[in-house]
């Protein structure tokens, strides 16, 4: 076990764990109102390929818990996404520090509902917190939705001026 509390045991996602982390991938775009019926199935297809992949290569680590009298239920989750980005200065600046471009992005938070407002997310992000602290990251971020800003702010996240293209990235042909 990587970490416990009162209630639940956090372990390591394995690959044979990326189907039910593709499942809480869709399952939290569809709370925040982001994927319709007619999507839902696609993603979890496509997520759980890519989840795959990226817990086969180191690409994305995850953690699973469970709580402690019914250890066979995941009960939710979350991981991280690594990124290398070339060297930068550190926000807020480290007088004669470089950052390296050690990155990590936090996704799929995701509780099952019977399980929320029991402690689970905090202790997933903890844990990410410890590993982030352990890896000697540069950065580590998130996208909050409305319902976990709050618990991210009490964790020590603040609000970023990042900026998001939203045209069209795709070449469409004649």
């Amino acid at each position: 076990m990587v970490g416990e509390d009162v209630l639940f045991s956090v372990r390591h996602a394995r690959v044979e764990d990326a189907p039910v982390i593709a499942r809480h991938r869709a399952r939290m775009f569809q709370d925040m109102g982001m994927v319709s019926p007619a999507t839902f199935d696609g993603l979890v297809n496509e997520a759980r390929l890519w989840t795959e992949r990226a817990l086969a290569s180191g690409e994305y680590l995850g953690w699973l818990g469970t709580p402690k009298d019914q250890p066979e239920v995941i009960a939710g989750g979350a991981g991280v996404q690594l990124r290398k980005v070339p060297p930068h200065p550190f926000r807020p600046p480290r007088e004669g520090a470089v950052a390296k471009g050690k990155h990590a992005i936090v996704l799929n938070v995701f509780i099952e509902p019977e399980w929320r407002r029991r402690g689970l997310a905090k202790l997933l992000m903890e844990q990410i917190l410890r590993w982030a602290r352990t890896e000697r990251l540069d950065q580590l971020v998130l996208h909050a939705s409305d319902d976990a800003r709050r618990l991210y702010e009490q964790m020590g996240f603040v609000a970023t001026s990042e900026m998001r293209y939203a045209g069209e990235l795709e070449i469409r042909q004649p």
